[in-house]
């Protein structure tokens, strides 16, 4: 299977360091509020520690990390919603006393949420101990590749012709960008422990948010607040679960994880975040080594594991019209594209080697090659069309047009021409079907 490391010391060795890492950062289950580390500066996702040998002073980066509002917006949730959502929401701020604890200085509206509290766990880190850059800054791609390799993984998003690109080694320290792209404000995330990198719209109910990492996660997965409500948003569905907006649903944003040579190709004029945050940290290392070995068991998480993959096969997924389809990485690494039909609509998959994982190696550039991958629509001008892998190309049969993995016509009678995205994410399997139980699962 495609990503299995059969050297059985290694995943020894990877477990052993999980096991070390959750005591030496005193990680401690306990009722409705499971792992809270004692620490109170603990790694991302694990523990918040100074990060190369000559550390910022723990004051600059509490200075530098926000802070919520002193007085949250109260936002009423309107009586049609009250009544459309009667089923789903919840009334009653029935926290245990261990959450209450964690959370005793928040303004969230605990009395409204979506979900059981008894889902959701301590991370470690308090809130914003994992902080979010805010005041993104940016250099051009040739700027770039004097700390960023080719192989690593970045998300790549485009808006209105501006192209910019997030390399997972800093969101991995981070987890969370505020940004504005082509004039649209953006939230840019990735939950390690997941694997999932999703991108929002960050306007609800034509208000503007910052969102920020509340130090909870439910389903091992990112649980982010807005700074305004102090509302709970689930990343990985952008589903507001506790406050104000919970019941509200944030708007999905196309984008890739693909190799950041991919992305100099096809925008050599794109902008590439820069390692200017504003925190010290070690980027370029991943603080996750090993965590990705096929047959492991994933962290921080309490649910079942769906036996129909293994809890960490790589998945890449798409949600249509209430159809969840999950592409098993290693059915789309070997076929290279998948032509498919979901729910009425016609679309690809692509998959091309080069981006390393984020998760496997101490340093991310030297990780395991897992590929990158694309999700389009078929059609365009009206034609539907089939793709094939075609030695290291991409092309389709209708045109003979040769395509690179964000869609671009690169060759060929079709040069120039970009396919539409699908909404699309890279995930761990057992976090996609924790979340979406009955989803479909290509077989080839």
């Amino acid at each position: 299977m495609f990503g299995v490391k059969n050297n059985t010391v290694f995943i020894a060795i990877g477990v052993l360091v999980l096991l070390v890492g959750v005591v030496y950062f005193g990680l401690t289950a306990i009722p409705g509020v499971t792992n809270v580390a004692a620490n109170p500066s603990p790694p991302p996702g694990v523990t918040k520690v100074a990060t190369n040998s000559s550390p910022a002073p723990e004051a600059a980066n509490a200075a530098a990390t926000p802070s919520p509002t002193a007085e949250p917006v109260r936002i009423e949730p309107p009586v049609e919603a009250q009544a459309k959502n009667e089923k789903m929401i919840l009334t009653e701020d029935n926290r245990s006393g261990r959450l209450r604890a964690v959370t005793s200085d928040w303004q969230t509206n605990w009395n409204w949420h979506t979900i059981d509290y008894g889902e959701l766990m301590s991370g470690g880190p308090p809130r914003d101990g994992i902080p979010s850059i805010d005041n993104p800054q940016f250099v051009n791609p040739s700027q770039a590749e004097a700390w960023l390799a080719g192989n690593e993984p970045i998300i790549a998003l485009e808006i209105n012709g501006d192209a910019r690109a997030y390399p997972l080694q800093i969101l991995t320290w981070h987890e969370i960008v505020n940004d504005t792209v082509g004039d649209v404000p953006v939230t840019v995330t990735f939950c390690p422990l997941c694997n999932s990198a999703i991108t929002f719209d960050r306007r609800v109910n034509d208000m503007v948010f910052e969102f920020g990492t509340s130090g909870l996660l439910r389903n091992s997965d990112l649980v982010m607040y807005d700074r305004t409500t102090e509302t709970l948003w689930q990343q990985f569905t952008g589903e507001g679960i506790v406050g104000d907006l919970a019941g509200e649903h944030m708007e999905f944003i196309p984008a890739s994880l693909v190799s950041f040579a991919d992305f100099k190709a096809a925008h050599p004029d794109g902008l590439v975040l820069s390692r200017e945050t504003g925190f010290n940290r070690r980027y370029g290392e991943n603080p996750y080594v090993g965590y990705d070995t096929i047959g492991s068991n994933p962290f921080l998480f309490s649910g079942p594991v769906d036996g129909r993959l293994t809890a960490m096969e790589r998945v890449v997924t798409v949600s249509l019209a209430g159809i969840d389809v999950a592409y098993p990485l290693s059915i789309l690494a070997e076929a290279g594209v998948i032509n498919d039909t979901q729910a009425g609509l016609d679309l690809v998959v692509f998959h091309q080697p080069g981006a390393s994982s984020a998760l496997g190696s101490r340093v991310i550039a030297e990780a395991e090659d897992v590929g990158a991958t694309g999700a389009f629509e078929r059609k365009l001008n009206d034609q539907t069309l089939t793709f094939q892998r075609d030695g290291d190309k991409i092309v389709d049969v209708e045109t003979g047009s040769t395509w690179n993995i964000l869609g671009q016509a690169v060759g060929g009678p079709l040069s120039g021409k970009q396919l539409t995205p699908v909404v699309h994410a890279d995930h761990f399997w057992f976090s996609w079907a924790a979340f979406k139980p009955d989803t479909l699962i290509y077989g080839g």
